[in-house]
């Protein structure tokens, strides 16, 4: 599954640069497959829909940093834990059990992200 930022987030930003894939994004900011990645061309979302790697998408939140499940991997392959709860101080990165994925498939996703 990826992990989510909740609404008990203070903006503090320790998570952002903790991300080996860029999916953490301050509030309000749109983000993009490509931001952080070595991703170019078109690239399947996990709704199904293709989209630019350098196109911009609609934040997922604007008053606070948010994660994007499409790029996130729970840090498999990079680390032993998500590293943004590991930073985070009031422990607001918690699993999304709204994307449940096993950990082929966050491994799958970093390789397509990190070609």
């Amino acid at each position: 599954m990826a992990i989510y930022i909740t609404d008990e987030c203070i903006n503090c930003g320790a998570c952002e640069p903790e991300c080996p894939n860029n999916a953490i994004y301050e509030g309000g900011v749109e983000w993009a497959i490509a931001d952080g990645t070595s991703v170019t061309g078109s690239y399947t979302l996990n709704s199904g829909e293709a989209t630019d790697a350098f196109d911009k998408h609609t934040p997922i939140s604007d008053d606070f940093y948010y994660i994007t499940p499409d790029k996130c991997t729970e840090c498999k392959g990079f680390h032993d834990e998500p590293q943004c709860a590991a930073v985070c101080p009031v422990d607001c990165c918690l699993p999304d059990p709204n994307h449940m994925e096993t950990e082929e498939v966050l491994l799958a996703r970093k390789e397509r992200l990190h070609l």
